[in-house]
């Protein structure tokens, strides 16, 4: 038996959860997890709360095999799993901020989310207490929370000596829209539109794991055209901010030109999923029970010479960047993230795969239409910004092939199946999907005809805290190439 079985096997299931199984434990088994995640023995996948009791989500690797631990807290309080792993410090201290659950141990006691302004007892953002740097002739370097371009706000406390970063530390939730307040109680159609904004250039991702999340808590089977239509509608988001970041790197390092070309070419798919589906982000296509809208063959048929058209528009931009000295110079050995990181904080995405850490929702959660495909998920060690510019290219080439896949096999049929009347139902559903940044998990209860709760984690979450971990050491000026590199989202991330 694996880790999480053992664990699984200590606590009592909860009746109308699906997919998978979540367990209410004991203060002690909780502990034996938070150790087991010390151990590196499991993933967290996310940590949240509702009035009473907290969650946590969890992987194991060797199956991979999912689950969520249920702790109640009577007394508001609960063992702290950042103490021990941390990668939950941020989770934990948003849940504080949000629930007025303590986290026990947690020696972080800063706020997250709240900058000040929700009550009293809170100090103003003003004098947020950065953690101190001392040593001969360092100064400090604040950055935003308004930034040059037209980004979402966030502030970054620089510390260095000469040109060289000795710490970063982040300042984030000045994006915070209380989505978690917004969603409970909320209808399905109205929560599913709250979900599909919490990030929009992840819009289709976290329509699909909403959508996914309520059809499983719902028992609903999605018809087969609609779900190989939600493939290739997840694709072409990856692939469209998979070529917008290349080009932003480049651009980072000083070589506009390539940002051109790649802009044109994200214009393309942009406005070829206007064309086929009715918005360039595709936002609201993909809803619970299917799609919103359905494909023609005359649509059909243009998504199939796009991806003919960027690959070969692609070919020759990959090969002008691999032979551009002065922009591997750049690139090549900068903010290196070590592969032990990105396992222990179970980095997502571009940003695990770079550094060895091998998971990608869709082939190991297998989810729909993944099973039905042939595609591979490409892994490099070096973990520097280079590597992560040279998984989001592989990538790209494995969408277009996922796209031609799905649509050359595009079978006739219904697009939506309606949802079974929600009266007196009340049931649990989790799903955890593959963004273009990494896995994304949606966890939702549905009870009095609505959204009773719902937590959405993006990859961001994890991602963030490696970003002031891989700048350490590099100058100040390859801050914009490490950024871009990761592209965490602010909005996903501050809820």
């Amino acid at each position: 038996m694996s880790v999480l079985s053992d664990i699984l096997a200590l606590g009592r299931f909860v009746e109308g959860h699906a997919p998978l199984p979540r367990v209410e434990v004991s203060a002690a088994v909780w502990q034996s997890a938070i150790e087991a995640l010390s151990a590196g023995d499991l993933t967290l996948l996310s940590v949240w709360a509702e009035v009473g009791r907290v969650h946590m989500a969890l992987l194991s690797g060797d199956d991979p095999r999912l689950a969520i631990l249920t702790l109640a807290c009577p007394e508001d309080r609960y063992p702290s799993i950042g103490r021990h792993h941390p990668p939950a410090i941020r989770l934990e201290r948003a849940i504080r901020d949000l629930f007025g659950i303590e986290p026990l141990g947690l020696e972080d006691a800063r706020p997250w989310l709240d900058h000040g302004r929700w009550s009293g007892a809170t100090p103003p953002a003003a004098s947020y207490p950065f953690l101190p740097v001392e040593g001969e002739a360092l100064h400090q370097i604040p950055v935003g929370p308004v930034h040059a371009g037209i980004i979402e706000p966030g502030h970054f406390r620089f510390t260095c000596d000469g040109e060289t970063v000795v710490r970063l530390e982040q300042r984030l939730g000045y994006v915070h829209k209380g989505i978690d307040s917004l969603l409970a109680g909320a209808p399905i159609d109205r929560a599913h539109r709250i979900a599909s904004r919490a990030s929009g250039d992840s819009t289709v991702a976290y329509g699909l794991g909403f959508s996914l999340a309520v059809e499983a808590a719902l028992g609903v089977a999605v018809p087969d055209r609609a779900v190989r239509l939600r493939g290739v509608m997840a694709e072409m988001e990856r692939i469209a901010n998979h070529i917008g970041d290349f080009g932003a790197i480049c651009n980072d390092a000083s070589v506009g030109m390539m940002l051109a070309h790649c802009a044109v070419l994200r214009e393309k798919v942009l406005r070829c999923a206007a064309s086929c589906f009715g918005h360039r982000l595709m936002m609201d296509r993909i809803v619970p029970g299917g799609v919103a809208v359905d494909l023609d063959a005359e649509g059909a048929g243009r998504i199939l010479a796009l991806t003919d058209e960027v690959a070969g528009t692609l070919g020759p931009l990959i090969r002008m960047y691999d032979n551009m000295a002065s922009l591997q110079d750049r690139t090549v050995s900068t903010g290196i993230l070590r592969p032990e990181l990105a396992r222990r904080f179970g980095a997502g995405g571009h940003v695990g795969r770079a550094s060895g850490r091998d998971f990608d929702a869709r082939r190991d959660v297998r989810y729909a239409p993944y099973d039905e495909v042939s595609f591979t998920v490409p892994t490099r060690k070096e973990g520097d910004v280079n590597a992560r510019v040279w998984i989001r290219l592989e990538e790209i080439g494995q969408s277009l092939s996922i796209i031609q896949q799905l649509l050359r096999g595009l079978p006739d049929g219904p697009v939506l199946t309606p949802l079974p009347p929600l009266d007196g139902i009340a049931a649990e559903g989790m799903a955890l999907v593959e963004a273009f940044r990494g896995d994304l998990l949606v966890w939702l209860r549905i009870a009095d005809g609505g959204i009773a709760r719902c937590h959405l984690r993006d990859a961001s979450w994890f991602q963030w805290p490696l970003l002031e971990a891989v700048i350490e050491g590099n100058i100040v000026a390859d801050f914009p190439l490490c950024n871009k590199s990761f592209n965490c989202s602010y909005s996903g991330h501050d809820l």
